[in-house]
């Protein structure tokens, strides 16, 4: 298990998610500290998000609108590249199509780190394994090796001077507690975390629960990775890809 504290951040990173607010829930604690350090971070949304809400006077606009929540929230962490996918809200799977479309992302950014929903069922909270959040970490996994980095996989895009592209490092949220391997520690950050939440206003029917409960949650966190009292972190499976430790082909 690893405590990150002041290491220096990544110069890129790409950040996957199934809906809008998922990254926000997940990782946007860390994501406001790298970006505060200098680094470029990009979101992408794989659904529109369009089953989500609790408003029926949100139905018409709810894909729109979510995509506003998440670009508003997305900005009080520093970033400002947010795509869209534009899967269907409940039906995602990790296709051929969605897979070339992560693919793409992927060479268009070339990022030190690919951060991503978790492929495996967390039973602990079972919320957090949504099937599109499942189908998101698998379909991110499916890219990562060893089709963004095989110039042979969507030749399409190749030819489109999309160059094939060896992604160093995959951090996986919302995973099975027992997996988390690295934890940051994002106190001074809750603010932050809490504000890009709440900007997806049309998810939370009682405001007042989710922001006691994601703070607890941080808290819980540090608690695990041993950190000092009042403290808050975030938790991570981090997979090295292409490491020092790996070599082509295993």
């Amino acid at each position: 298990m690893t405590t990150e504290h002041a290491v220096a951040p990544p110069e890129r990173v790409l950040v996957f998610a199934a809906h809008p607010d998922d990254i926000d829930f997940g990782a946007s604690a860390t994501i406001a500290g790298w970006t505060a350090r200098g680094a470029s971070v990009s979101y992408c949304i794989m659904t529109d998000g369009d089953a989500g809400g609790f408003s029926a006077e949100d139905r018409p606009g709810i894909a729109g609108l979510r995509r506003e929540e998440q670009r508003a929230a997305a900005k009080i962490v520093g970033v400002s590249d947010v795509t869209f996918l534009g899967e269907p809200d409940g039906y995602l799977e990790p296709s051929d199509a969605v897979v070339r479309e992560v693919v793409r992302r992927m060479r268009e950014v070339r990022p030190d780190i690919v951060v991503s929903m978790h492929p495996e069922r967390a039973w602990d909270r079972i919320q957090k394994s949504h099937p599109d959040h499942l189908a998101c970490g698998e379909a991110v996994t499916r890219a990562v090796y060893p089709a963004v980095e095989n110039p042979f996989a969507y030749p399409e895009l190749e030819a489109a001077g999309l160059a094939s592209f060896r992604v160093p490092w995959l951090w996986f949220y919302g995973g099975p507690a027992h997996l988390e391997n690295r934890y940051v520690d994002v106190t001074g950050s809750e603010d932050l975390k809490i504000a890009a939440i709440t900007a997806h206003r049309s998810q939370h029917p009682d405001v007042d629960r989710m922001q006691e409960r994601v703070r607890a949650i941080l808290q819980e966190n540090a608690r695990r990775a041993r950190l000092p009292e009042g403290r808050s972190a975030e938790g991570f499976h981090v997979v090295g890809i292409n490491t020092d430790e790996t070599i082509a082909g295993f």
